[in-house]
């Protein structure tokens, strides 16, 4: 990926200052007060055009969410595959080990690829958003925000879920009411883990 072309002084500050809170992401407001710009709108159009000469990638659903690009990055990537997530209450148990590599489009993974996996959806209660056979794209990460698509353990089961967060209650919703019409409750004595959340999706289904 070239990189030759040169830069606007705005462009390149946004690229030092993103760098600088990779650990802790500025809002787009918060980029506009460091430069010293009068409006958002500037800064999503430097930050807009970084993306289109290579130099930054952007999760569409989080814009705090970015990885800075090297020159090294490649426009195909290979993503550990970790078998079958169901989409229905009895999940399926994944190895630790991934079942193989799977080669994707990098403009595919909105999140560092260094942080991302596939699995492969079974079952039916996550219709019509994900079809089995659909291949999720997942950021590995033990924390959710209320409504994302989880791949979660669940008693030694591995299923896919959208997480609610009602107080101090916590449930897993099913896309497909027919299939199962009734959220997950996860009591406190059960053994739940976050693996990571949904930030992509590879359809096998025709439309």
């Amino acid at each position: 990926m070239s990189k030759s072309r040169q830069l606007h002084i705005n462009q390149s500050e946004i690229l030092r200052i993103l760098e600088e809170n990779k650990d802790n992401p500025l809002t787009m407001e918060e980029i506009m007060l460091e430069l010293g710009l009068s409006s958002t709108s500037l800064v999503y159009h430097h930050i807009t055009q970084l993306e289109k000469k290579g130099y930054l990638k952007r999760n569409p659903s989080n814009p705090k969410d970015y990885q800075i690009l090297s020159d090294s990055e490649k426009p195909i990537s290979y993503l550990n595959m970790y078998g079958l997530a169901k989409c229905g209450p009895d999940g399926i148990n994944l190895d630790g080990d991934p079942v193989e590599r799977i080669p994707i489009a990098s403009k595919l993974v909105p999140c560092a690829v260094s942080d991302a996996c596939l699995v492969l959806a079974y079952g039916k209660s996550m219709e019509p958003k994900i079809h089995e056979g659909d291949y999720i794209i997942v950021k590995k990460q033990n924390n959710a925000d209320n409504g994302d698509v989880v791949i979660c353990t669940l008693n030694n089961k591995t299923i896919v879920k959208r997480i609610l967060k009602q107080k101090t209650v916590k449930l897993l919703e099913s896309f497909n009411k027919d299939d199962q019409p009734v959220p997950i409750i996860i009591d406190e004595k059960d053994d739940f883990k976050i693996n990571g959340i949904m930030v992509g999706l590879i359809c096998s289904h025709a439309n």
